[in-house]
């Protein structure tokens, strides 16, 4: 499985940015799919995912309400469409994949991925 994550770049405060994160190879029917970023001399953090149907959706406090994350299981396509951006969402932003439909706290382990893309740059000037 590949996952090609796109659409990152530099932008000024309060601007946009849309993430697409597609993926390729093996057919998977059902899958969690998650944002993970990593800011300069930091960890990495979720900041955003979505289950298998779209029924259920997870966001990091410090970017609910100017983050939303969708899918489009026919494309086999995760979005991360970042509105608002503070100079504070810099970072390097991974795409991942949980497979199975489970759904919950454990959702947050970035160990419960299994399928990472490459990352995108996001910079947001202020």
């Amino acid at each position: 499985v590949q996952l090609q994550a796109s659409g990152g770049g530099l932008v000024q405060a309060g601007g946009s940015l849309r993430l697409s994160c597609a993926a390729s190879g093996r057919t998977f029917s059902s899958y969690t799919g998650g944002w993970i970023r990593q800011a300069p001399g930091k960890g990495r953090e979720l900041v955003a995912a979505i289950n298998w149907s779209s029924s259920g959706t997870y966001y990091e406090d410090s970017v609910k309400g100017r983050f939303t994350i969708s899918r489009d299981n026919a494309k086999n396509t995760v979005y991360l469409q970042m509105n608002s951006l503070k100079p504070e969402d810099t970072a390097v932003y991974y795409c991942a994949v949980k497979l199975g439909t489970a759904w919950g706290t454990q959702v947050r382990a970035l160990l419960a991925y299994d399928y990472w893309g490459q990352g995108t740059q996001v910079t947001v000037s202020s």
